[in-house]
């Protein structure tokens, strides 16, 4: 039903049409049909509801790589979804620039391939990282060599086997990375004008910050299209319940190894000095005979302890446990 004019209003809608104010014409409705384009070299083959599922599958992923990543580089990761889109395929190869990294992965039990895109900035920071550096990238790109190329594998496979986890309500996927091209003309492995959805990662390694793309092909992901929606995607998760859950992280957490190493003491010698030890030689440390020792789990100082022996061998005994805020 529409709006009830008032007497004012209709009194003040004759006053402007009688003096030219508002015309009849434009005010009458044409009824012209909404009529929207539909570009047929671009079908929307991927909704927005599908790509809301894989950008919810990639956030799991980032998670997954902030965590395991640092084990590896010894720096603090960020991973952040950015964006989702759909092109074609050509658009993406078009819009890279050599040298670049391109993993292509066997989605296995999915027919074909898909497409894990890092870039150069990122990759030469993780080379630096990997071999002791701080993690700085190169202020000019350049192709990579055999040996940065073994690393950069290493790191892609891992990147690789963390896709796992994030799919498994949609459906068990066991990837695996056939190859990596640094030239995007060798990467051809769909045709052109093949539409794909792309999922843009926001990656910072330390102070460098760069982009991963996933490159997800329509044509290998066609058979599992109804599941890749949020109703499936909910449907699927099983509710845990809390005190389990907790029960089964801690078993987990009790069977890690940690190292444990105690500090008897620590001296300063030559190097001189030290080439020429010899059996029967005499260290002398910087700590006394009722000193107590310092007890190093992984390398941070968890307790002190006082040696002695216990079965015919070395042992320390725990005096005191150092909590964090001392």
């Amino acid at each position: 039903m529409g709006d009830v004019l008032s007497q004012n209003e209709i009194d003040s809608l004759l006053a402007a049409l009688s003096t030219g104010e508002l015309d009849v014409d434009e005010m009458q409705d044409k009824g012209d049909r909404q009529v929207k384009n539909y570009d047929f070299k671009r079908p929307a083959k991927f909704s927005k509801e599908h790509l809301r599922t894989l950008e919810i599958i990639y956030e799991h992923y980032g998670r997954l790589l902030a965590t395991n990543l640092p084990v590896y580089l010894r720096k603090n990761i960020q991973v952040s979804v950015a964006s989702s889109e759909t092109v074609t395929f050509s658009e993406f190869t078009n819009a890279l620039s050599n040298p670049v990294i391109l993993g292509i992965i066997n989605f296995q039990p999915l027919g074909g391939n898909i497409i894990l895109d890092l870039a150069a900035n990122l990759g030469f920071s993780m080379i630096d990282r990997m071999l002791g550096g701080k993690g700085v990238p190169l202020e000019k790109n350049r192709d990579f060599s055999e040996i940065e190329m073994t690393i950069i594998e290493k790191m892609m496979i891992i990147s690789t086997q963390l896709m796992r986890e994030p799919w498994k309500n949609v459906l068990e996927i066991n990837p695996m990375l056939e190859r990596i091209e640094t030239n995007s003309q060798f990467a051809q492995v769909i045709a052109p004008s093949e539409m794909i959805a792309i999922v843009t990662l926001n990656m910072k390694i330390g102070e460098v910050e760069g982009f991963m793309n996933v490159c997800l092909p329509y044509f290998t992901l066609e058979s599992i299209m109804d599941r890749l929606n949020t109703k499936y995607w909910y449907s699927t998760m099983q509710d845990k319940n809390d005190e389990n859950y907790q029960m089964y992280i801690e078993s987990l957490i009790k069977r890690v190894d940690i190292p444990l190493k105690v500090v008897m003491g620590r001296s300063q010698v030559s190097v001189s000095d030290f080439i020429n030890l010899s059996p029967g030689d005499i260290i002398r440390l910087d700590t006394g005979v009722d000193s107590e020792l310092n007890v190093f789990v992984g390398n941070i100082k968890k307790f002190c302890a006082v040696p002695g022996t216990l079965k015919d061998k070395n042992a320390v005994q725990i005096t005191k446990i150092i909590r964090e805020e001392e």
